[in-house]
C-alpha cells in the first residue's frame, strides 16, 4: 500500500507552468502567461491529494546575460499567482548552470531530488516529473518514477484526467502448498468469470462481484482431494488483496455499505472500509453444507475477506432454507460493497488523514 508515502508531482516551471516569455519582457507581469489549464488541474490533482514541488534549471542565472533579479521578480509574481488560487509547492529546486554545465544537479541528473530519495516517503508508483522536454522524461526514469510529457497531445487537463481518474484495477496471484490463485478485479468493469472447482462457491463469488458492481476473474486450482477449506480461506484472501489494491489510496469512495432479502431469509450486511480488519458474524444455519461448501466456512471466507481487504464486517443472517441463507449473506455483500467501493470524488472520507 502507498497511503503512507508522499505522492509528488515534479513539475518544471518554464513551458511547463508558465509560458516563457521573450527575454525583453521577462519582468513583466502583464507578460507573465500561464500555460493553459494549468491552475484547474492542479486543483484538481491537489485535491486528489498530490504534493507539487517545482524542479527547475536556469542556464546562465546570476550572470551579466541573465541578471538574478531577472529571475526572481517574475518568478515571485508566479509563486503569488499560484498561491492566490490555493496552489502551493512544498519545495522549489531551482538551479542556475550554463551550457558547458554537466553537473549532477542538472537534468537529466537528480542531485536536486537525492533527499526524497533518501528519505524513504516517495511513492515511487505514484509520483511523477511533468515536464515539456526530454530530459524531463529521463530525469522520472532515474529517479525511478512515473514521467509525463506537456506537448500539444497531453495538455494539462488530460494529465489531471490520467492522473485522478485512472483505472482501479487489482491484480494478485498467489500461490501456497495448498492452492495456486490468479484474481483481477476492476472496480469500473461488469462480468465475472470464477473456476475454484466448488460449483457453489462459485456462484457465490459471482454474486458478490455481480451485486458488488465490480468485474471479477478468479481461478483456483486447490487441494479440494482434501477439502474445501483452503480453497475458500485463500480466494477470501486473494479477492481482499485485489480489491485493496485496486482502491489504492480509497481517495473519493463512499467508504459505507449497507441489507438484503431473500425469499424467507434476511440478511442484513454493513461494511466500512475503514482499513481496519473487523468481523461481527451472526449465523444458524440448519444445515452443515450446501452442495460441496461446508457453512462453517461461510463465516471463515468473510473472516479472511475482511482481513486482506482491510475492512469492518457485519453480517446477520435468519431465514429456514441454508442456501437462501447464505446466498443472501454474498449478495448482501455485494450490495453493500457498491456504494462503498463507488468513486464519488477525490477527498479521503477520514477525519484521520489516512484509511
Amino acid at each position: 500500500m502507498s497511503s503512507n508515502k508522499r505522492r509528488i508531482l515534479f513539475i518544471d516551471r518554464d513551458g511547463t507552468l508558465i509560458i516563457e516569455p521573450p527575454d525583453e519582457q521577462i519582468d513583466s507581469l502583464e507578460k507573465l502567461e500561464l500555460v493553459p489549464d494549468v491552475i484547474p488541474a492542479l486543483l484538481e490533482l491537489r485535491d486528489a491529494g498530490y504534493e507539487f514541488v517545482m524542479v527547475s534549471n536556469q542556464d546562465g542565472r546570476g550572470t551579466d546575460s541573465f541578471p538574478e533579479e531577472d529571475f526572481i521578480i517574475p518568478h515571485r509574481k508566479m509563486q503569488d499567482l499560484f498561491a492566490s488560487q490555493g496552489i502551493n509547492f512544498s519545495a522549489e529546486h531551482i538551479d542556475p548552470h550554463f551550457e558547458a554545465d554537466k553537473a549532477p544537479t542538472r537534468k537529466p541528473g537528480i542531485g536536486m531530488l537525492l533527499d526524497y530519495l533518501r528519505s524513504g516517503e516517495l511513492d515511487f508508483a505514484d509520483s511523477w516529473v511533468i515536464g515539456d522536454r526530454e530530459t524531463d522524461l529521463q530525469m522520472a526514469e532515474n529517479l525511478g518514477v512515473g514521467g509525463i510529457l506537456l506537448d500539444t497531445n497531453t495538455g494539462w487537463k488530460e494529465i489531471a484526467r490520467r492522473l485522478c481518474r485512472r483505472p482501479r484495477v487489482g491484480t494478485v496471484q498467489r500461490q501456497t502448498r495448498e492452492t495456486k490463485i490468479d484474481v483481477r478485479v476492476d472496480l469500473e468493469g461488469k462480468g465475472a468469470e470464477i473456476s475454484t472447482g466448488i460449483g457453489f462457491f462459485d456462484h457465490m463469488l459471482e454474486q458478490v462481484a455481480s451485486h458488488g458492481g465490480f468485474a471479477l476473474q478468479l481461478v483456483c486450482s486447490g487441494d479440494l482431494e482434501v477439502d474445501e477449506h483452503h480453497t475458500v480461506e485463500d480466494c477470501a484472501l486473494a479477492l481482499g488483496q485485489a480489491l485493496d489494491q485496486a482502491l489504492g489510496e480509497r481517495r473519493g469512495i463512499g467508504r459505507y455499505g449497507f441489507v438484503l432479502p431473500m425469499d424467507e431469509s434476511l440478511a442484513q450486511v454493513a461494511v466500512d472500509l475503514s482499513g481496519r480488519p473487523a468481523l461481527v458474524f451472526e449465523a444458524d444455519f440448519p444445515r452443515q453444507e450446501v452442495g460441496e461448501l461446508s457453512t462453517e466456512m461461510v463465516r471463515h471466507f468473510f473472516q479472511s475477506l475482511s482481513q486482506s481487504l482491510r475492512a469492518a464486517l457485519h453480517l446477520k443472517v435468519t431465514g429456514e432454507n441454508t442456501h437462501h441463507m447464505v446466498e443472501a449473506l454474498f449478495k448482501g455483500c455485494g450490495r453493500a460493497l457498491r456504494p462503498a467501493l463507488q468513486r464519488q470524488g477525490s477527498e479521503l472520507p477520514s477525519t484521520k488523514g489516512i484509511l
